[in-house]
């Protein structure tokens, strides 16, 4: 939780290629010293080795009529071990492209399910200029990529079960965030038997907002998706703002010891809207982030 994981996601810490030096005590002798620098040396090269992955692009391609948004496909099917240690929806790895060392940080858009079936990982990545993200939109099928190890908990989804405990399920997103909630929703969390699953997806205008085309399959599953533009254009009759005002209009908790919440987007978004559920009665520990 692919796109570049928005900026309200804190950011985890960064896998760097080569661990730093440790500290050698003076009294060591020159040729000591220059020994035992090889030997780290030597050792972070392996670590690098075990820990970067190199996979094919299988896609890129817009996701948002203004090309702000890009899919991205990897095949990792000849990465077994990598692809089926992503179990659960949030998770979230590192990619490096050849022109820059510098790994952008990733959630996973599709369901645990595509790597073990299709030997593939998709995102959806916002493409920000002078970034890693901007390269990687910048290639194309076949280019070869480098992946870290799946890391994070994802969304501990268990926090908000059974169904019948937790009828009522809020999810947040915002910009890039609603690819590791893609993920959530298609994996299945038992939307259907519960009585009140609502998304509430911000972006600035539709022209930048991914998975429109997916928004019919999403509700067919439970999912009642409620799209919210902050800067609309004059065709449009949904609601309008950020995503916090407009739940702060429509929120409607019956009853917030059953109701749980998952969020991922920008920051602001997500500390207003937790400090709002938590006033209403909604337990901090029912509310969901992949970090």
């Amino acid at each position: 939780m692919a796109t570049t994981i928005a900026a309200s996601c804190p950011s985890p810490p960064l896998l760097r290629p080569m661990s730093l030096l440790p500290r050698l005590r003076l009294g060591l002798s020159l040729p000591l010293r220059r020994r035992a620098l090889t030997a780290v040396a030597a050792a972070a090269v392996r670590q690098d080795a075990a820990t970067w992955t190199q996979a094919p692009l299988s896609l890129v391609a817009p996701a948002s009529a203004d090309a702000s948004l890009f899919h991205v496909s990897v095949d990792v099917s000849d990465a077994p071990d990598l692809a089926v240690s992503y179990t659960v929806p949030g998770q979230y790895l590192q990619l490096r492209v050849p022109a820059s060392e510098k790994p952008s940080f990733l959630a996973i858009a599709s369901p645990p399910s595509f790597a073990s079936s299709r030997g593939e990982f998709q995102f959806l990545v916002k493409r920000v200029p002078g970034s890693t993200a901007d390269l990687l939109c910048g290639l194309g099928r076949g280019d070869v990529v480098e992946l870290s190890a799946v890391m994070g908990k994802g969304f501990q989804v268990e926090r908000i079960s059974p169904p019948g405990a937790f009828p009522a399920v809020l999810i947040f997103a915002t910009g890039s965030g609603i690819s590791p909630i893609r993920s959530l929703i298609e994996s299945g969390f038992n939307a259907t038997e519960r009585s009140d699953v609502r998304l509430y997806y911000g972006a600035r205008n539709l022209q930048r907002m991914a998975y429109q085309d997916r928004f019919k399959d999403w509700e067919s599953t439970g999912v009642r998706v409620i799209p919210v533009l902050s800067q609309p254009d004059e065709k449009w009759s949904g609601e309008q703002g950020y995503v916090q005002a407009a739940f702060s209009r429509t929120k409607e908790i019956l009853n917030p010891l059953l109701t749980g919440a998952v969020l991922c987007g920008h920051k602001q978004m997500a500390e207003e809207v937790t400090s709002e559920l938590v006033a209403d009665g909604v337990s901090k520990e029912k509310i969901l982030m992949n970090f």
